[in-house]
């Protein structure tokens, strides 16, 4: 038997919450999205001017970085050549994509859901989603 770590409502609630609150302090909006393990959505938030199109490719982010339990901008890096990636369709699922800012969150070891954001820069987007998992294990370490 197996004990599955798993972001639940709570600590999604938690990472839109400091995400969203980062965002208004700076006057921007964007897509937030908190997935579980599997990368499936398990919260959305698309602030006030946000793209209706960065809705699509957050949960994309979210979905890639937690399935493939690395950040979503590495996966269209080649090791070699960087500046030149290669074919997303590898994977064989389009809603994987290579464009930064979902970011795994990772609880002792194990891959416990992700957070992506879109709408921004992909430098923003990162960054906006590690904020979010800074809150959720700041949450966890207050609970033990």
């Amino acid at each position: 038997m197996q004990t599955l770590i798993v972001l639940g409502e709570e600590e999604a609630r938690i990472a839109l919450e400091s995400i969203r609150a980062r965002l208004a302090d700076r006057g921007q909006s964007a897509v937030i999205v908190v997935s579980d393990a599997a990368g499936e959505a398990i919260a959305l938030l698309r602030m006030d001017g946000a793209p209706v199109s960065s809705v699509v490719v957050a949960i994309n982010k979210a979905f890639t970085a937690a399935r493939l339990r690395r950040p979503s901008g590495l996966i269209g890096m080649n090791a070699r050549h960087p500046e030149t990636g290669f074919e997303i369709s590898y994977y064989g699922d389009p809603r994987y994509v290579g464009w930064g800012g979902g970011v795994p969150v990772i609880i002792d070891g194990t891959v416990a859901g992700a957070i992506a954001v879109s709408g921004l820069s992909s430098s923003e987007d990162e960054e906006l989603a590690r904020i979010g998992i800074a809150a959720i294990m700041a949450h966890l370490d207050r609970a033990v």
